[in-house]
């Protein structure tokens, strides 16, 4: 049958949906059997609720006739859309302009029709509805809104959720804005700033209530960092996630301004100075319970002060290899180079590749109770009880070597450097390294062999490179393929591949699988992201090449004989698997020559 007619038939049973008729039409699609109707129908029958009907059902495990799985509420309402001849809709409310769809309607009348406008164009409205043949609505809104409607079905939970989180920020932000409409901080007027704190008040209610909902609203959408950007016109809202930048909201600059100073006090920083950078952590907790620590940088630019607000996930600290995506070859020697009692480990990659978590993840791993774990960073990136932890303060001239030399009288055993970017950072840690201490730090490097002659440019002799350093992990992080989606690609040929990593000879199997997107990835493909690691142990005919001829290619021959397989390599392997493609792996990782 036609979804037209079913609609016809639907629309004649007329009123809300019951869900004895929604059983009758599961069946008569031909979703659900009739011995699985029975059963409904005896589990349904004994409590009545005033829980929707699609809800209900979804409660009793529904199941289907084709693979006897269980329908949850996303598969029922799918369903009940195509029975509708109707769109299907998930509300993702990274898509929703929430100041727009507040404008068309009140709170109360969109609770009162169980509705939700989801969008908002010069021509028409989308609403979302979880009941498709009641539509007495339609003509009020288009006649409120100068607009026609556009009717989508969506999850009745969801359109209960968002409802009262759209309606509400916008109030919030409406409240903000109405308090705080002087309020200027761009470049024009940057000389009164430290005199003037005309702003809105950081501790107004609608102002509180539109700071927790950002961060909630960032847990909840898994985003790694949370970008508050002052523009001419409007303050702009960005989150990123897996590694890909997406706006989120335009608010009022007033508002923008008075939600910065809230986080600024939260963060104990200098809420009055704002012509100068600032660095602040604040902890909280996210819908799990769970403690949240967020890391927050603020810098003066043209329009007012930009901040960011980086969010530490307190799950990664404690990542096993392979879930940080060591493959079996690299996790056996990392896990043997770790154990080592003295030395130089390090870990190299551009900002934003995950050193990090890997260093914080290995160190975890290492800090037992007859070790003492020694930190010296700049900023503290994650509070971590197990270690000994000092944040570098150049204002008081206590720097990484300072701090390192105060650290080497602390009796530590393991030391870790946020980052060796000179001459005199780098001698303390081979200092620390030949005195019987295991150092790990960061460099900046495209690949492992460059560390070595970056070391050597930072005036560290190369006898005491080979003396201390034991080796070299240099990581990159691609976006992996969304589980719920991703499809067998049958375009993509090994040929293609092996020619990406030539002169490397691929083995092992090759399945490789493609983006096709859906509501869980938000139509990207891709979900999520997994290291790519190149690991260069130090071996005696390294040790000799750094001292008798210490240039890359060099150094990465010998390297390569010892076992490394280049960040490439790595990538090529993880796209044979299916786990992400070959455009990333390309785009993230050095050539090879």
């Amino acid at each position: 049958m036609s979804p037209g007619n079913h609609h016809a038939r639907a629309a004649a049973a007329g009123g809300p949906l019951d869900w004895r008729q929604l059983v009758q039409w599961l069946q008569g699609d031909g979703v659900i059997a009739a011995q699985e109707a029975q059963r409904i129908h005896t589990r349904c029958a004994q409590a009545e609720s005033a829980q929707h009907p699609l809800v209900r059902l979804a409660s009793v495990a529904v199941r289907r006739a084709s693979d006897d799985k269980p329908m949850d509420i996303e598969a029922l309402t799918q369903w009940l859309a195509g029975h509708a001849g109707l769109t299907y809709l998930r509300i993702d409310p990274l898509k929703v302009d929430v100041g727009k769809v507040a404008d068309t309607m009140s709170p109360a009348y969109a609770e009162r029709h169980k509705i939700l406008p989801v969008q908002v164009t010069a021509r028409e409205v989308v609403v979302a509805s979880a009941e498709p043949f009641l539509t007495d609505w339609v003509a009020e809104v288009e006649r409120q809104s100068r607009r026609s409607v556009r009717r989508v079905v969506a999850n009745p939970q969801d359109i209960q959720r968002y409802t009262a989180e759209f309606f509400a920020l916008a109030k919030s932000v409406r409240a903000a804005a109405k308090a705080g409409n002087n309020a200027g901080s761009s470049f024009e007027q940057l000389v009164e700033l430290g005199k003037s704190n005309r702003q809105l008040d950081a501790n107004d209610q609608s102002v509180v209530q539109v700071v927790d909902w950002l961060w909630q609203y960032a847990f909840d959408q898994r985003a790694s960092d949370i970008h508050l950007e002052p523009r001419r016109e409007q303050g702009v809202i960005r989150f990123r996630i897996d590694g890909v930048l997406h706006p989120v909201y335009q608010m009022p600059m007033g508002v923008l301004t008075a939600m910065t100073a809230r986080i600024k006090l939260l963060g104990r920083m200098d809420v009055v100075e704002k012509r100068r950078p600032q660095d602040g952590r604040i902890k909280t907790r996210n819908p799990g319970g769970d403690e949240v620590e967020m890391r927050i940088s603020t810098l003066p630019t043209a329009f007012g002060e930009k901040m960011v607000m980086r969010i530490f996930d307190p799950e990664t600290t404690v990542k096993d290899l392979d879930a940080l995506g060591f493959s079996a070859h690299d996790a056996q020697r990392w896990e043997a180079l770790v154990k080592r009692p003295n030395g130089i480990i390090l870990v190299t990659g551009p900002t934003g590749s995950g050193k990090t978590t890997t260093l914080y993840s290995t160190l975890k791993r290492v800090a037992t109770e007859e070790v003492n774990v020694s930190t010296v960073e700049d900023p503290i990136e994650m509070i971590e009880p197990a270690f000994n932890q000092t944040q570098v303060q150049p204002q008081l001239d206590f720097g990484f070597p300072e701090g390192l030399r105060a650290l080497m009288r602390q009796d530590p055993d393991i030391i870790m450097v946020g980052e060796i970017r000179d001459q005199a950072t780098a001698e303390m840690a081979v200092q620390a390294a030949l005195t019987g201490h295991l150092v790990f730090s960061t460099l900046h490097t495209n690949d492992a062999p460059s560390a070595v002659t970056r070391l050597l440019e930072l005036g560290v002799p190369s006898y005491l490179i080979s003396a201390t350093l034991l080796g070299v992990l240099a990581q990159r992080l691609v976006r992996t393929l969304c589980p719920q989606c991703k499809q067998p690609d049958t375009v993509a040929t090994r040929e293609v591949l092996a020619e990406a990593v030539k002169p490397w000879q691929l083995s092992g199997g090759y399945k490789p699988f493609k983006p096709v997107g859906c509501v869980d990835c938000r139509m990207t493909g891709f979900q999520g992201r997994t290291g790519l690691y190149e690991l260069l142990v130090v071996s005696e005919a390294f040790k000799s090449q750094i001292t008798r001829e210490p240039n890359s290619d060099a150094l990465k021959r010998q390297a390569v004989v010892d076992g490394m397989r280049p960040l490439r390599l790595a990538g090529a392997l993880r796209v044979a698997e299916g786990v992400t493609v070959l455009d990333e792996v390309l785009s993230s990782t050095p050539a090879l020559n």
